[in-house]
């Protein structure tokens, strides 16, 4: 397909900014055209020019989510850097149940789940290293603004490259069941973890006071502004003594003076500092 006109990048530029918060650029104009060129396909346009064109005729219609849906970043694996769910196993749930002896409740809410990997990561850990916490105790929130990976992260699915990604092979013959040529999680499992859309950057779907907060990888994609009211939403979500988790390029470091950074071996992750 011939390349989109400046003012037909720009217009798309504008549109994503406004619908997610996501900055394109100039840079990123080979990305956005390539994946613009499987929207006007599947939509049955001829041309970039024609996509664009729908778009402006209806720009908050199915054309422009499926627009915003393909600028996002799926990028994601099961253990995912895997330092973070060390932490989780070694400090932060123990420190958790030590606080709260007895039958404790664990909120625990993944802000930018893709298709599921992330989520399910957690899932396993709690049922192969904190077998005391009943399951009904858990609950697992996972979000995203594509609503297409959220569909595959429900039914659990996964090809053989993405089990090969960080799980481990005693947790795929233990969880996994195959499917035609593919895994699909057991369902038990797959119950562990309640799934939603949310448009960050839009009003947040009732999210209960969460212990443990996953919010990984996505702060790089918006601009200054963009990050501090997200992070002062995050705020009023966490629980006082709960964890944030970020990606390894982020930092709540002059976005967010109410947050303090915590040092565990070969990560860390941030919580609200205690008023003075």
């Amino acid at each position: 397909m011939s390349p989109l006109t400046k003012a037909d990048f720009d217009y798309i530029c504008d549109l994503v900014y406004k619908r997610s918060a996501i900055v394109l650029d100039s840079r990123k104009e080979y990305l956005v055209q390539s994946r613009l060129a499987s929207v006007a396909n599947q939509n049955g346009c001829a041309s970039l020019a024609e996509l664009v064109t729908g778009l402006r005729t209806q720009p908050s219609g199915r054309l422009s989510q499926m627009v915003v849906e393909a600028m996002t970043t799926n990028e994601t694996s099961f253990f995912r850097d895997l330092h973070p769910f060390e932490a989780l196993k070694k400090v932060v749930i123990p420190e958790l149940l030590a606080k709260r002896p007895g039958e404790p409740h664990v909120m625990i809410w993944c802000a930018a789940a893709s298709s599921g990997q992330e989520p399910y990561s957690i899932a396993l850990l709690l049922r192969e290293h904190f077998p005391q916490i009943p399951q009904g105790n858990v609950r697992i929130i996972a979000t995203d603004l594509n609503t297409q990976v959220l569909e595959q992260a429900r039914q659990g699915i996964y090809n053989q490259i993405e089990v090969n990604r960080g799980l481990p092979v005693t947790m795929l013959m233990r969880y996994f069941e195959k499917s035609g040529v593919n895994w699909q999680l057991r369902e038990d499992i797959r119950h562990m973890v309640e799934f939603r859309e949310c448009n960050l950057i839009q009003p947040w779907p009732l999210i209960p006071s969460v212990d443990i907060l996953f919010l990984r990888n996505v702060l790089i994609y918006f601009d200054q502004e963009t990050k501090k009211s997200i992070l002062a939403k995050v705020r009023r979500t966490l629980k006082p003594d709960a964890a944030l988790f970020l990606g390894g390029a982020e930092t709540t470091m002059n976005i967010d003076d109410c947050f303090e950074r915590v040092p565990l071996e070969k990560t860390a992750y941030y919580r609200v500092r205690k008023a003075t």
